[in-house]
């Protein structure tokens, strides 16, 4: 393999550059897509509602990581028996393969930079479940459809 044909190229995104995305009702502003990575990593800096939440979720072919800039979060994840509040400057790293959710229990936003490695299809899921949302907040089942696509167990709510 060519190793020219797939090296990414360097770049500078400035502060309020970047893709947006509404992820259930979740801001993601991309701040390097796989593609511009060469598949190597994503970066995307979210604001989390008051309220909102990711489901229970595991993930088959990426590690994804989370840096607490403001605000706080409460984590759930697979191997722990309680969930922790994780404040300005704490990080959460989630391995794949281990389910974990990520829920904003505060009454103020929080903002959080997220890292994923390798990029593996996040950014087109993220990109679809933004179409999904387009409409109001779609069924929990079409998300759990979009998700396994991209190699994303969700565990949905029992009903």
């Amino acid at each position: 393999m060519d190793a020219k044909a797939t090296a990414a190229e360097s770049f500078v995104r400035e502060p309020a550059a970047g893709s947006t995305l509404n992820v259930l009702g979740i801001t993601h502003i991309y701040k390097a897509t796989g593609a511009e990575t060469a598949g190597s990593f994503s970066l995307w800096g979210s604001v989390v509602p008051p309220g909102a939440a990711t489901p229970l979720h595991t993930h088959a072919r990426e590690d994804e990581a989370f840096y607490v800039l403001s605000g706080e979060l409460v984590i759930e994840f697979e191997g722990d028996s309680a969930p922790h509040r994780i404040a300005p400057g704490g990080f959460f790293f989630g391995a794949r393969g281990r389910r974990h959710a990520v829920r904003n229990v505060a009454d103020k936003p929080a903002r959080v930079l997220v890292f994923c490695a390798p990029s593996c299809g996040l950014d087109q899921m993220f990109a679809e479940l933004d179409a999904a949302t387009a409409a109001g907040m779609p069924e929990m089942a079409k998300v759990v459809a979009i998700a396994a696509k991209y190699g994303v167990t969700i565990e949905a709510p029992a009903a």
